[in-house]
Formats: structure tokens, C-alpha cells, sequence
């Protein structure tokens, strides 16, 4: 069961929120998917390929959080928001670690890259997003990508 999940009705025409906030817990990424692409997609008929951007982008961001942003320490907690507009999804992925300078990632691509282990979840996140962003601290990445 996650720890917190609203869905917060806005003025009409500004569409919906909904937060789910957890602990660190990897075995939980596949739950939170699941229960936010549920919320996306419950009223908007959303294509396959939609759905799958959705998704990994979401459990890439998750796993990133609960890895790196607070280190696998399971006293600290993940938080989802989600914001639903007609024709588009926006998703904040918060952790309470200290953040990180998202331009020092460098891209996976190339021979020397072929045995990284970091930065090929960011990679697809940039990828199959619309358009991401971070705050200041890097330790909130937004993530924008349509509903249909």
C-alpha cells in the first residue's frame, strides 16, 4: 500500500493533481507505476506507445531517487506529483538527497560508453519525454509528456 495517494480537484479547466509519497524501497517502483499511469489514463484513452514512455520515464525517475538521490536508505521518502492538463501529463520526482548537477551526466552514447553503468536512465528519460527539467539542487526532476 503506498504511504500517500490524493488526487486534489483544481479550478475547472486546470485540470488535476494527485502526490503519492514513499519510502525508499525499490520493490515498490512497479506499484507506484502502475497506480500513477491508472490515474493518467483512467479518463483519456492513451495509446501504447504513450503509455510506455509513461511508464519508464516514471520508474527510470524512481529508481534514480531511491538509488542516488537518497542512497538506498530506506528513512527516506520519494515523492510523486502529478499533474493532469488536457492534453498533457507533467511529473515531479522529489528525493531528500542532496541533488546533483544533471548537465555533469555525460550522454551514453558512443564506444566508450558501452560499459557505463550510469546515465542510460537519464538518457531515455531525455529521450521519451517532451521535455524535462530540474530544480536548482537536482533532486526534482519534471518530466513532461502528452495524455493521449
Amino acid at each position: 500500500m503506498l504511504a500517500t495517494a490524493h488526487l486534489t480537484p483544481r479550478e475547472p479547466g486546470e485540470g488535476e493533481r494527485f502526490r503519492i509519497e514513499l519510502a525508499t524501497d525499490l520493490s515498490r517502483v512497479g506499484e507506484v507505476v502502475e497506480t500513477v499511469c491508472a490515474g493518467c489514463f483512467a479518463r483519456t484513452a492513451a495509446s501504447r506507445r504513450t503509455q510506455f514512455r509513461l511508464c519508464t520515464v516514471l520508474a527510470e525517475a524512481l529508481a534514480n531517487a531511491m538509488l542516488y538521490g537518497n542512497s538506498g536508505d530506506p528513512s527516506r521518502h520519494v515523492i510523486v506529483d502529478v499533474e493532469l492538463r488536457e492534453d498533457f501529463i507533467v511529473i515531479a520526482v522529489s528525493d531528500e538527497g542532496d541533488g546533483f548537477n544533471h548537465n555533469a551526466v555525460p550522454l551514453p552514447i558512443g564506444d566508450e560508453s558501452l560499459e557505463a553503468t550510469r546515465g542510460r536512465g537519464l538518457f531515455m528519460i531525455h529521450r521519451l519525454a517532451d521535455d524535462v527539467a530540474f530544480n536548482d539542487q537536482g533532486n526534482t526532476i519534471w518530466m513532461t509528456l502528452p495524455r493521449q
